[in-house]
């Protein structure tokens, strides 16, 4: 986890809106800064940290150079003084303004608290393989591969079935004829390998009625339209090995400790 630490109107003075990028995949933490001021403003001075927070945070992907080192310098001095001003004029008085800088205060603190916990109480291989072992004895849900045609109306759908049934037209060629989904339809309505919760309740249902081959006898009302569904086949799929779901498991139990984290700063709190 990583915190965000600047407010969003050091955004703003940073990036111009005619040059606003997504952000870059997150950067190492940022070095130690040194003890010179980036500037001083009215004789108060801008510590070097926040010039490195700023890089750190808001520069990613920038290659480092003096005149992004001098963009930034600008940007914590437009800061410096446009908050000063909103200061000088009372601002930070105004009820909306106040309890949104309070809101952020406390987002950043119980974000910093969460990313402490979670870093005292670090996951273990037991409990990986724990949760690896758990996972292994729980029931699995079988995977369909189908096919399918969408069309608009009932009448539309009942057509292509009973041309279906009397084998005048293969299910692809309807299909890449006929079928409103765009996904599968070019490719002759095939569907990827799934389980039932990749699908509308309707479908799903339907779906796991089919034997093997088998092809609805009546079409499937679904939010999109009137379907045709055809089993190909069934699978029980297999857990991935330990070393390709770590990742994924260790994240797992984190979300439980910041869960546990929320869970224990409640209790006992008299809440009304």
């Amino acid at each position: 986890m990583r915190l965000a630490l600047l407010p969003a109107l050091i955004l703003l003075a940073f990036t111009p809106l005619a040059q606003a990028q997504t952000p870059a995949p997150a950067a190492p933490a940022p070095a130690a800064a040194s003890d010179k001021p980036l500037a001083v403003v009215n004789g108060k001075g801008i510590p070097a940290l926040y010039g490195e927070l700023v890089k750190h945070e808001m520069a990613q992907g920038q290659p480092d150079s003096p005149q992004l080192d001098e963009r930034i310098r600008e940007s914590l001095i437009n800061l410096e003084l446009l908050s000063h001003a909103a200061l000088d004029k009372g601002l930070d008085k105004e009820p909306h303004l106040a309890a949104a800088l309070d809101i952020r205060r406390k987002d950043q603190l119980a974000k910093a608290y969460l990313e402490d916990y979670v870093k005292a109480h670090p996951v273990t291989d037991a409990e990986i393989q724990a949760m690896y072992d758990k996972a292994k004895t729980e029931p699995v849900e079988p995977e369909y591969q189908a096919h399918h045609i969408l069309v608009k109306t009932e009448a539309e759908a009942k057509k292509l079935i009973a041309e279906l049934g009397s084998k005048k037209a293969k299910f692809e060629d309807l299909a890449k004829k006929y079928s409103k989904d765009p996904g599968s339809a070019k490719n002759g309505g095939a569907l990827d390998w799934s389980d039932r919760r990749a699908f509308v309740p309707e479908f799903s249902e339907a779906l796991a009625g089919l034997k093997k081959g088998e092809i609805t006898k009546t079409p499937v009302k679904t939010q999109f339209g009137y379907h045709i569904i055809r089993l190909d086949d069934t699978r029980t799929p297999k857990l991935p090995p330990l070393d390709s779901v770590r990742g994924e498991i260790v994240k797992q139990i984190q979300q439980q400790r910041v869960r546990d984290a929320i869970t224990a700063v409640r209790t006992g709190a008299k809440i009304e």
